[in-house]
């Protein structure tokens, strides 16, 4: 894994238990999964809209913040961002297509 994710994942897990006060990833995990998702979908809508607005650089940031936001997800799911790897690894050399329509049912 690269390092900053293991260290985002690090500092995420580290501060579930902070005071929601004094940290907003605490504060987001006290407020649930709902209102996690829901900040993993407003920071995707940010990021298609950077993705749009020919400015290439604003993608950066909001793809940092989706990225957060994902890796909340996942730990608050009890996952992480290597749980994502390993399913990407699985569908390495794996058409998009055929790879659907194993999923498909």
């Amino acid at each position: 894994m690269d390092p900053v994710f293991d260290r985002l994942e690090a500092t995420i897990r580290a501060r579930r238990d902070a005071p929601a006060d004094t940290s907003y990833t605490a504060s987001l995990f006290v407020k649930g999964r709902p209102k996690i998702a829901q900040k993993l979908g407003e920071e995707a809508v940010e990021t298609v809209i950077a993705a749009c607005s020919g400015d290439e650089a604003s993608i950066v940031p909001e793809a940092a913040d989706l990225m957060f936001h994902l890796a909340v997800l996942l730990a608050d799911a009890g996952l992480s961002l290597d749980d994502v790897r390993a399913e990407l690894e699985r569908r390495e050399g794996v058409g998009g297509l055929v790879e659907k329509a194993g999923r498909a049912g």
